[in-house]
């Protein structure tokens, strides 16, 4: 043991090696101990970034804990950035887990001071579960001009459990747009995005006439796949982009000041605890239905109907 050494201000957890657990590698005994992190590539992390001091040393995962070993499971030593003092509507929040109403025009994370990252410490209680995060971390992204649901976790359980669900998407996602033109009904878009598999379904809510771009759809939006701006991308694709993208969309027709026409409306997934089947869902920005009853009428005078 190296006494001179400075453990760092917070321990989550403390574990003494005891006499059955002897002689087995850390990464075993910790898949054994810390039960809040299911997966060894888990544990694995947490000893490679040193979150994991033996006698209050850094180690590896192949050691063997030896009798009377003290296993102290740590906070990262990384300085935080600056807290962004931006307040985030919540629309649920539990020691677990949280989902935000993510205003549009701001990323989630990045490099820079202003992201929802670096807000969400304003905007939430800290958890005081064992395995705690030192900050609640988003477990999945909305593009910066996208508004609405955003689910962040608060331990690491919480963080491994939810991300796990995003790669067997298992957890299910639904968005409203307004697209400029006209689609049928309902239908499956299913055009390859960066020659990886992509499936968008949709359902036309309301179609409106426009003096602007001839007729302006509100559409429900169920993304199958998470593919990189796959609903402004898909829309664009079949000639209907989604309104004020000035990415994807038509030259010379991005409403200015208006942002983009798109939000996530609703989340459904288990919760990493519970079990339980959580359904959280949000009501769209005002500026959707007023834009389509907006246009809508202006076509009426125009045509003196």
């Amino acid at each position: 043991m190296n006494d001179g050494h400075l453990l760092p201000m917070k321990i989550l957890k403390n574990y003494i090696v005891d006499s059955n657990s002897a002689g087995i590698r850390l990464q075993e005994y910790l898949i054994e101990q810390i039960d809040t992190i299911p997966s060894k590539k888990g544990i694995q992390k947490l000893i490679k970034r040193k979150n994991i001091l033996v006698n209050n040393e850094a180690s590896t995962t192949g050691y063997r804990v030896k009798e009377g070993d003290v296993v102290h499971w740590i906070e990262s030593e990384r300085p935080l950035p600056a807290v962004f003092q931006l307040p985030i509507p919540i629309i649920y929040e539990d020691e677990h887990l949280a989902v935000i109403n993510k205003p549009a025009g701001i990323a989630v994370s990045g490099n820079q001071h202003r992201t929802i990252k670096n807000a969400l410490p304003f905007n939430l209680t800290p958890s005081h579960l064992e395995g705690a995060l030192r900050r609640p971390l988003p477990v999945h992204r909305l593009d910066g001009p996208t508004s609405g649901l955003l689910l962040v976790a608060k331990t690491s359980a919480a963080s491994v459990h939810l991300s796990r669900q995003f790669q067997e998407r298992s957890i299910k996602k639904e968005y409203l747009a307004v697209a400029m033109g006209k689609l049928s009904n309902t239908g499956t878009i299913n055009n390859p995005l960066d020659n990886k598999e992509a499936i968008t379904k949709y359902e036309v809510l309301q179609t409106v006439p426009s003096l602007r771009s001839n007729f302006l759809s509100s559409v429900r939006l169920l993304p199958e796949t998470g593919r990189t701006h796959q609903l402004r991308r898909h829309l664009a694709g079949v000639g209907c982009p989604i309104l004020g993208d000035a990415l994807y969309g038509r030259e010379g027709e991005v409403l200015k000041h208006k942002g983009l026409f798109l939000c996530a409306m609703a989340l459904s997934f288990a919760h990493p605890i519970s079990k339980q089947q959580m359904e959280v869902r949000m009501d769209p920005p005002s500026k959707f239905q007023k834009r389509m009853e907006s246009e809508a009428l202006r076509w009426q005078r125009y045509h003196g109907q």
